[in-house]
């Protein structure tokens, strides 16, 4: 439906927390996705990275998150993230929202996501390894969290090259 600006490092609607959809607000959800979903896709051909995008980062305060993994593509409405257990690992992470600069952090191995997908059922999917990192990071923008808030130390940005 329409290309979005993408909220920079700094706007203060990327720190607060969004709202849960409603039922009564699918049609309003479906094109919030489908603006993410443009969004990213213009991302990626100006800046060459991009898998996922949370509602937040196009100012919208709403649970939604959206995947597009090439092969398949995911829309996460109300996520609720749990961990399986405590494996975690480190990595540098990136970010739409600070495009070129890269965090070292910790993510956990694994994690399961109970959502509702636009027909409005109960679903469910668990993600290890790098999906569960880039699930968590766009889970942590439904909060209010930003990659550079759970950095490991002062020293752990760099510029991506």
């Amino acid at each position: 439906m329409a290309v979005r600006e993408i909220l920079l490092l700094g706007n203060e609607a990327l720190y607060k927390t969004s709202q849960e959809v409603q039922k009564d607000q699918l049609d309003k959800a479906a094109q919030v996705i489908q603006d993410l979903n443009d969004t990213m896709t213009i991302f990626i051909k100006e800046h060459g990275f991009g898998r996922a995008i949370a509602a937040p980062q196009i100012d919208e305060a709403f649970r939604i998150i959206y995947f597009n993994l090439g092969d398949r593509i995911h829309h996460f409405i109300n996520p609720v993230l749990t961990f399986p257990d405590d494996e975690t690992f480190m990595m540098w992470d990136d970010c739409m929202s600070f495009p070129g600069l890269e965090v070292y952090l910790k993510r956990h191995k694994r994690c399961h996501i109970a959502y509702k997908n636009l027909d409005w059922d109960d679903c469910e999917i668990t993600f290890e390894g790098d999906l569960s990192e880039l699930f968590q990071h766009e889970y942590d923008h439904l909060d209010g969290i930003l990659a550079v808030q759970r950095a490991e130390n002062l020293k752990s940005f760099r510029y991506k090259k």
